[in-house]
């Protein structure tokens, strides 16, 4: 008996310029899915490739080709893995050819000082990006879509290297734009009717290749498309005679579409900076040489030399040396700790005092930064943007308008003997009314007047999607380090020991001259606020794990942890008493020593900015619940939290922090506001992610929103604008929507006819834009 031979089939992916939400995935899906010997569909947005299973004996890989790009969309093949059919014993792999990444790799050199001797002591963590001026070059293109953290793994803006409004699309908005104000100008300096033909090209230039895309989508068996109703409603509007009426909306319409491809490009570029973090070689130790190799091809159990300045290019265990290590890029606590032989390090952090050995525990993809990409990847994907209310409402309001206008020119002259022309005359005016120019224009033009009251008022919203997750939002997560405090460790107190306070602080300055070290930054600061004078020490040094010394005006000095400093002075009972009482209190303390006696103590505590408390306030009369996750040790965590009387969680790592973002979420919709590197999987993960304007460039990328000015008050003013917006929306299509049943009812019997349903509709665009221009005027930052 013959076996079946199962027919061959490839594995084909394609990279798809201009797909940039949800749904034009999902037009992509239906289009494909349904030609024959097509299976196993996927699409990802963020990426921007379709990959299907296809069996060319059916179909050719160049239908696929044309049927995507009739909807608009350009495909470039990327990759094809065949797969046979499954035989016994036959398995299928998959091996990824790495391109070599360009050697270059230009480092930073820290301050070589050492002041892990407070890093120890877990404590308040200013939040610092610092940034590596990296020679890279790009990867040779790989011939499969590689792993996270890999070489190859290329995430590129649509159409590589070009601006959006070099694309079809942005030259459409261009010209079209171009022909609107022309044909304004021309009504203002000629007639009516030259203006009116003006109109009539704009609206028409606009309005093909639309028409195009939503006739294409009708012919693979999706007629009711954004497009289709966008079509429609131009067309709709010429007929009326309301030619600058649908020129208008169709420029609308072009403009919101680019904009969306800016805000999925800008998504996938905070991806690519990620991935930047690691650096791209290593200097691997063996046999007592070292030797550089790409990173992404350390293997688990090699000891990587880094040096001062370095980035760590893996994640991994101390195997000798001891360093202070900013972990700011991973955890957002910047303020070095120190880490000795067995300490686990991560890649991406930055070696900031002494060269270390690591031995490798985790392979390019599992490390933490490569975790985190993928984190930003799934959180984007699984939060895709909500299809559109128009399109949505299109899918229902439009087939039964075109059924009920059909019905009421039909039934009433066939079933009851009605006069043909009356019944026809009726339904044209009913199709009118129908029209939904009104409705198309009302969300749009709310949406414009917000996004402009917003960035007047430095409140940045990407799109109408991003507004109506900001109005639902029912608990804010903040981060602490950069956003409810100003990311900076400053000197909160001196106690007077031995020593007067100016005394103390000279002192310690001396011997922090020279430092980039945050903690000596603050140190010197307090001085120069103060007029203390700042000299350098002489023999000033750094003893690794303890602390730092020097000389002035012959006083031996030693700044370090108490810890350390009570092995070379005397505490008494008070000095012990004071130390207990200011790290409680989650603050840094330094001791200072002068000629082996306790001068005094410093503390030091990155403080929350001035408007925070004000802001938790406003959040909760708004009937929104405050929570502060943060990576900082548990006492810090507590104390800020406590000062400004909100919830917290502590000592979370990024992938801890998406965690609590989806405990939180059954709760009700979050908004997550951070300002860092590793705030960006919490930012995507969170319903709405909104970035700190002083933050880092990925944390502002993959947010869907800033506060240009970094108040913490302006979240609550966000919210207040997205409710106020919502709620301007809801009054609109109240309008739109009443107003055209209203004159539905009165068409149908016989009351109105095709004047006042034009009426209905002109009438209802102008009412509907006159209440979205009242936000223009909104207050975002009165509360009440």
């Amino acid at each position: 008996m013959a076996t079946a031979v199962k027919p061959e089939t490839e594995t084909l992916s394609w990279k798809v310029g201009g797909m940039d939400c949800a749904s034009c995935a999902a037009k992509i899906r239906g289009a494909v899915e349904r030609l024959p010997g097509v299976s196993d569909v996927r699409l990802s947005v963020m990426s921007e490739t379709l990959t299907l299973a296809l069996d060319e004996s059916r179909t050719g890989r160049d239908a696929i080709e044309k049927r995507v790009a009739s909807l608009g969309y350009k495909t470039t093949p990327t990759s094809a893995l065949r797969v046979a059919a499954p035989a016994p014993e036959a398995s299928c792999g998959c091996g990824h050819d790495h391109g070599p990444a360009d050697k270059a790799h230009g480092h930073v050199h820290g301050h070589n000082q050492d002041h892990s001797d407070w890093g120890d002591h877990e404590h308040d963590h200013a939040n610092h990006d610092h940034k590596h001026d990296h020679g890279h070059g790009k990867a040779k293109p790989a011939a499969a879509d590689q792993g996270h953290g890999l070489p190859g793994h290329v995430h590129e803006p649509t159409p590589d290297g070009v601006s959006r409004y070099e694309t079809g699309k942005g030259r459409l908005v261009l010209l079209t734009g171009a022909l609107l104000a022309g044909a304004w100008l021309t009504k203002l300096a000629l007639s009516e009717t030259a203006a009116y033909w003006a109109f009539i090209a704009a609206c028409v230039i606009g309005v093909v290749p639309v028409a195009r895309r939503a006739f294409a989508a009708a012919m693979v068996g999706q007629p009711f498309t954004i497009e289709m109703l966008m079509t429609i409603a131009a067309t709709g509007a010429l007929v009326i005679g309301a030619a600058e009426e649908a020129a208008l909306v169709v420029f609308l319409f072009a403009v919101g579409e680019v904009l969306e491809g800016v805000a999925a490009d800008r998504a996938r570029a905070s991806i690519r900076a990620l991935g930047d973090l690691v650096p791209k070689t290593a200097l691997i130790e063996e046999n007592g040489e070292t030797r550089q190799v790409e990173a992404a091809a350390l293997a688990v159990g090699q000891i990587v030399l880094v040096r001062p300045g370095d980035r760590i290019p893996a994640d991994g265990a101390i195997s000798d040396g001891i360093s202070g290590i900013d972990e700011s890029p991973v955890t957002g606590e910047s303020v070095p700790k120190t880490k000795g032989v067995g300490d686990q390090v991560y890649a991406g952090s930055v070696n900031r005092e002494a060269a270390l050995r690591v031995r490798v525990e985790k392979a390019a993809e599992d490390n933490t930064i490569a975790r985190i990409i993928r984190l930003v990847e799934e959180a984007q994907e699984a939060r895709a943007p909500t299809e559109r209310f128009i399109d949505r409402f299109s899918r229902i309001y439009m087939p039964a308008i075109v059924s009920l206008a059909i019905l009421v020119a039909l039934v009433p002259p066939l079933a009851f003997g009605g006069e043909w022309s009356v019944w026809i005359y009726r339904a044209l005016a009913l199709f009118l009314i129908g029209c939904p120019c009104a409705l198309v224009i009302s969300v749009p033009a709310s949406i414009a007047a917000a996004l402009s009251t917003g960035a007047r008022q430095g409140l940045l919203l990407k799109g109408g999607v991003v507004i109506e997750a900001a109005a639902r939002t029912g608990v804010v997560a903040f981060d602490k380090t950069g956003t409810l405090t100003a990311g900076e460790p400053r000197v909160t107190e001196i106690v007077a020991l031995g020593r007067d306070e100016r005394k103390i602080v000279e002192l310690a300055a001396a011997v922090e001259t020279g430092s980039s070290h945050p903690l000596a930054l603050a140190i010197i600061a307090r001085a120069k606020a103060h007029a203390i004078p700042v000299r350098a020490a002489a023999n000033a040094a750094a003893i690794a794990g303890k602390g730092v010394t020097g000389m002035l005006d012959g006083i031996d000095i030693f700044v370090g942890a108490p810890r350390h400093a009570k092995d070379r002075a005397t505490f008494d009972a008070a000095a012990l008493e004071a130390v207990e009482r200011l790290e409680t209190a989650g603050k840094t303390v330094a001791a200072v020593i002068a000629d082996g006696q306790l001068a005094g103590l410093i503390a030091l505590r990155d403080e929350p900015r001035e408007d925070a408390a004000d802001a938790i306030a406003e959040l909760k009369a708004l009937g929104v619940r405050s929570v502060m996750l943060t990576g900082d040790n548990a006492r810090t965590g507590a104390a800020i939290a406590g000062s400004l009387g909100l919830e917290h969680k502590a000592e979370l790592m990024p992938d801890d922090k998406v965690t609590a973002i989806k405990e939180l979420a059954r709760e009700a919709p979050v908004m997550m506001v951070g300002d860092g590197i590793n705030d960006a999987p919490a930012l995507a993960a969170a319903h709405i992610g909104v970035a700190m304007g002083s933050g880092t460039d990925v944390a502002l990328e993959t947010a869907d929103g800033a506060v240009l000015k970094s108040r913490v008050r302006d979240i609550a003013a966000m919210i207040r604008l997205a409710r106020a917006t919502m709620g301007n929306i809801r009054a609109n299509i109240a309008i739109a929507l009443g107003l055209k049943a209203v004159f539905l009812v009165t068409t149908v019997f016989g009351y109105t006819g095709l004047w006042v349903a034009i009426l209905a509709d002109t009438g209802a665009t102008v009412l509907v834009t006159a209440n979205a221009l009242r936000l223009l005027r909104f207050n975002a930052g009165k509360a009440g």
